[in-house]
């Protein structure tokens, strides 16, 4: 049995990244690069655990791609570790961030080899330019730049943690709790994406595929003679609205769930759930705006989508631009690749008898690609 256990940490909002996706989101192929990263180290067969720290809005559906341990990160990259740190029972902890993403099998059995030779071992790179401080220059020699993965005494970096001061990594927390630590020569291709630019500078790292990811959303909605009727984001002139927990929008809770099943997100009642009084009588514009930026973020990129509302009354002849218009706002796409139709059933059925309306929703994603930047 390994007494070495990996924690990721992968919490971060990318608030550096200026791409409306997270860093940790971005599609290497197929997989998400905290996927990737994760399995990088899995094949290596080093480690009795790999726990990945995510945020509390990522976690979930990090959970539907692997087995991996995941626990909530904190507020601050030390916040996350601390979180991960309960999880560890073994004797060394090898903590890395997933930018990391490039990681060589050598650099990694290097570190490893080091065990026991220091509290922390810690890997950096010289600095090859001249380097001021404050209006002098100084020795160059002296001056290292530190990289992650950094493999630590368990014990002596949950004591380190004990401290309340923010440290920007686990070899200065250890030394400033009386620790020691041991350099060794890191590797420049264990560059860390902070940036844009970064992205480039990583041989591991391959295009997302072009792959087009199709969901299908059906949502059904009873009439209600109190209250407005909303569809497709817009007021429909008529005497009776939706029986509905939010506003009743059906073609924008169709539209939602075909979005979600495209990403493989789940459902709009798993995202905001009709027993939840936040999501009272809420404008379903704003629900499809929380999907808009969870999927951008998440690394999708929308298509174009195609709703098809089934309904004997009201008629929507005189909506169907409006509603083009609105959702192609709110979507982030062009109006021509926002399709709204409307038909009826023959008089057959609930919606045939002027019960209620139904709506069919499909939509097409890709993944960001981000070697176009």
């Amino acid at each position: 049995m390994s007494d070495l256990t990996l924690i990721l940490l992968a919490a971060g909002s990318s608030s550096r990244f200026e791409l409306g996706v997270k860093k940790q989101w971005l599609r290497i192929a197929n997989q998400p690069l905290w996927q990737f990263v994760a399995e990088s180290y899995e094949k290596t067969a080093h480690f009795e655990k790999i726990i990945i720290a995510s945020s509390k809005e990522d976690i979930e559906f990090m959970k539907l791609y692997s087995d991996f341990t995941f626990v909530e990160g904190g507020a601050t990259r030390q916040g996350s570790l601390k979180n991960a740190l309960k999880e560890v029972t073994s004797q060394y902890v090898l903590v890395s961030d997933i930018a990391r993403a490039c990681v060589s099998g050598d650099f990694l059995k290097r570190i490893i080899s080091h065990k026991g030779k220091g509290e922390c071992i810690v890997p950096y790179l010289s600095v090859t330019d001249t380097i001021v401080y404050d209006g002098k220059t100084i020795d160059r020699d002296r001056v290292k730049r530190v990289q992650t993965p950094q493999l630590s005494l368990t014990s002596a970096l949950k004591s380190a943690l004990l401290q309340e001061e923010e440290f920007t990594d686990e070899s200065s927390a250890i030394v400033s709790n009386g620790g020691s630590r041991e350099f060794i020569l890191g590797e420049e291709d264990a560059h860390k994406i902070t940036r844009i630019a970064d992205l480039k500078e990583l041989p591991c790292l391959v295009p997302p595929s072009d792959d087009t990811l199709s969901g299908t959303g059906f949502d059904v909605h009873a009439f209600d003679d109190k209250g407005d009727m909303f569809l497709g984001g817009v007021k429909i002139e008529s005497n009776y609205g939706f029986k509905a927990h939010s506003d009743g929008d059906v073609a924008i809770h169709a539209l939602i769930d075909a979005l979600l099943g495209a990403a493989g997100m789940g459902d709009i009642g798993m995202m905001f759930p009709d027993n939840d009084d936040a999501y009272k009588g809420a404008d379903s514009k704003k629900l499809l705006k929380v999907v808009v930026t969870k999927l951008h973020n998440f690394g999708f990129v929308i298509i174009n989508v195609d709703v098809t509302v089934a309904a004997e009354k009201p008629r929507l002849g005189a909506y169907k631009t409006e509603m083009r218009k609105t959702l192609s706002s709110i979507l982030g796409i062009e109006a021509q690749r926002v399709n709204i139709k409307a038909t009826t059933t023959e008089k057959l059925g609930f919606i045939g008898r002027g019960e209620g309306v139904g709506v069919i929703a499909n939509a097409n994603l890709k993944y960001f690609d981000w070697t176009k930047i």
